[in-house]
């Protein structure tokens, strides 16, 4: 991450928003935008604070034992903007140093979400909050700061992403028809009475992660292969032992994520859905329906709002979904929040389109990458259907392909 561009925007953050200073606490690695912000050269044991002003040079505290680990941040030319770097050794010092640092701030910006209501944002442990508020400043939330400094995309990994995303697109749909032909490779096992191979849930699972690494593709784990009931199961993972094998009449569900093999590469994540055999249920082919139009009136939704200069928060995107749902009487069956922030990882630390899970009112601004991901989990089979969408300052986007009808797996 480009650190000078990190505090410039900031900066520009905290002068619009009026607040005069964000300070970002980190110890043994508790907060992730620290280190997306300050890269220390090895291990860092003792409590560590970043303080970036509304206007003048960030100012980096940190105990003497780990201060060699961060001696490349204090200025070097044409690479990172000047930090001071300032060294404590005791907890009177650091308090005293703390104090200094933030003398004449009413208000510091901190990783701190009030009742924790959004979680991915309070990083903060409750005592270090009563320390800075203590010093005098009233302690706000920074999530909306946080993310306009550090999670919006540059037009490389937008880029990135896409690419990322095209192959997902394909290398589901190969898992797919690998599922139909996958005596090619006799993986699996006979169908009795044929010559048919049927594999597994894992082994499908293990042909998506073979197609990443040739594909230059990484992902932190994952991917969902899932068949009926285990659809119904929003996080399934298909183990070795006790993995479904995947028959003809059967629903299957495939979520994978994966990123370019390369630095500061942000993630791609779709999920599709297929029936093997040579005509889609009734039932499921409604149920569907249902989750794509949820899914597209929520695209919709945010396209026409900034069409007509609305700013959106999560919570109501995620309300749109879910009261289309509701309306064809599956309200009870979208068990989790309508989609998810990008990032480097592939839950990041932006907006999620969230009224459910949490009240997410930060707001989706340009430069962020989500999901869009209704589902319905029916006892007998679940149907979800995920695409990425981006924020550019023309408007939101789908940024990863779009299924529109469900994948048919010839029954052999």
């Amino acid at each position: 991450m480009n650190q000078r561009r990190v505090f410039q925007d900031a900066q520009e953050f905290l002068t619009r928003e009026q607040l005069p200073g964000w300070l970002i606490h980190d110890y043994r690695g508790s907060n992730p935008i620290f280190r997306q912000v300050v890269a220390p050269l090895g291990h860092v044991t003792r409590p560590c604070l970043l303080y970036i002003p509304a206007r003048g040079i960030p100012t980096l505290l940190v105990h003497h034992v780990d201060a060699g680990k961060f001696a490349s941040q204090n200025g070097e030319p044409d690479s990172t903007p000047n930090i001071e770097l300032s060294i404590y050794r005791s907890r009177q010092t650091m308090v005293e140093s703390l104090r200094e640092v933030l003398s004449g701030a009413a208000r510091v910006a901190m990783e701190y979400s009030p009742n924790n209501e959004l979680p991915r944002v309070s990083r903060v442990d409750a005592g270090t909050v009563e320390l800075v508020r203590s010093l005098g400043p009233e302690v706000v939330s920074s999530a909306d700061l946080m993310q306009f400094a550090t999670q919006r995309w540059t037009s490389e990994q937008l880029a990135g992403h896409q690419r990322a995303a095209e192959k997902l697109g394909q290398i589901v749909n190969q898992a797919f028809q690998h599922i139909g032909r996958p005596e090619i490779e006799r993986l699996g096992r006979e169908q009795p009475g044929s010559d048919r191979y049927l594999p597994t849930e894992f082994e499908i699972a293990e042909f998506v992660r073979r197609r990443f690494a040739e594909e230059g593709l990484e992902a932190a784990d994952g991917p969902i292969v899932s068949v009926n009931a285990h659809c119904s199961d929003p996080h399934y993972e298909p183990m070795p032992e006790g993995s479904s094998v995947i028959q003809p009449g059967d629903w299957v569900l495939i979520d994978l994520w994966a990123k370019e093999n390369r630095p500061n590469s942000v993630y791609a994540d779709i999920t599709w859905v297929a029936y093997v055999g040579d005509r889609v249920p009734e039932r499921h082919q409604s149920i569907f329906d249902i989750v794509i139009g949820a899914r597209d009136a929520a695209l919709i939704y945010l396209q026409e709002s900034f069409q007509q200069g609305l700013t959106v928060q999560g919570w109501q995107a995620d309300q749109v979904a879910r009261q289309y749902i509701e309306a064809r009487g599956y309200g009870e069956f979208f068990t989790h929040r309508l989609g998810h922030s990008i990032s480097y990882e592939v839950h990041g630390e932006a907006v999620n389109l969230d009224g459910f899970e949490t009240h997410d009112t930060r707001q989706i601004i340009p430069g962020i990458g989500f999901s869009i991901e209704p589902g319905i989990y029916l006892p007998e089979f679940g149907v979800r259907s995920e695409i990425d969408a981006y924020m550019s300052e023309a408007g939101p986007y789908a940024s990863s392909p779009v299924q529109r009808d469900v994948v048919l797996i010839p029954a052999g």
